[in-house]
């Protein structure tokens, strides 16, 4: 890598993206990244991934050290097909599947393991190259970017996010209940809220956005004005 300055990683711009399950940040991200032509971090993605590969390997998610081989020895990629960011794990599209709660909860899991989340710290930073980064996540603006120059938290009520969330999966021919899904986002929230290890709390300098009942135009330049410092 070039010395320049120019070039280091520290000088490419990242804004970061971070909120609940449902908050409406993967495609708000994806949406803002396009806008400025920047890279996308799907973070979320590398978990589920895991917790997909861990599946098919049949592991135990109580067991640290076979997830952490597994973090390292998952091939990981990211493919764009239109408008949909295909995520391919080994090799083989489990896109599909990474929607699934199940991946859900096992990625939520799996990222309560302080080792898991270590071993997955320099795969996050690779992503951060010029002309500049949009990471979403639970952890992108207080642990694996902190020195990102533009950081927003997104947040909506739960009723809400269940209901975008059951929409979604329902488009997608995947059997779900609304009930089901509010009391699994709850149950989400409490975990991902508590753990010991990145609890997911906003960045003291991120700027919060609930996004409960706008429109995802509206919550995008809104997003976009927080990098010209405006208050949205």
């Amino acid at each position: 890598m070039s010395t320049d300055s120019a070039n280091t990683p520290a000088s490419i711009p990242v804004l970061t993206i971070d909120g609940p399950s449902g908050s409406g940040k993967g495609t708000i991200s994806r949406l803002v990244a396009r806008e400025l032509g920047w890279h996308y971090l799907d973070s979320g993605a590398l978990y589920r991934a895991i917790g997909v590969a861990a599946g098919w390997a049949d592991l135990d998610l109580a067991d640290p050290a076979s997830l952490v081989r597994c973090a390292f020895d998952t091939d990981i990629s990211f493919r764009e097909q239109g408008d949909e960011l295909l995520v391919l794990v080994n090799g083989t599209d489990a896109t599909t599947e990474l929607r699934t709660e199940t991946a859900g909860a096992a990625a939520s899991a799996i990222a309560a393991i302080p080792e898991v989340r270590s071993a997955l710290k320099a795969r996050q930073r690779d992503f951060r190259q010029a002309p500049g980064l949009v990471a979403d996540g639970r952890d992108m603006g207080t642990v694996i970017f902190p020195d990102a120059a533009h950081k927003v938290f997104l947040t909506a009520s739960a009723d809400e996010r269940a209901e975008r969330r059951y929409k979604q999966l329902k488009d997608k021919g995947v059997p779900v209940t609304l009930a089901g899904l509010l009391r699994e986002i709850l149950a989400r929230d409490a975990r991902d809220a508590n753990r010991a290890v990145a609890p997911l709390r906003p960045a003291h300098d991120a700027v919060c956005i609930d996004t409960t009942g706008i429109g995802i135009d509206e919550v995008v330049q809104r997003v976009l004005g927080t990098m010209q410092g405006q208050v949205p």
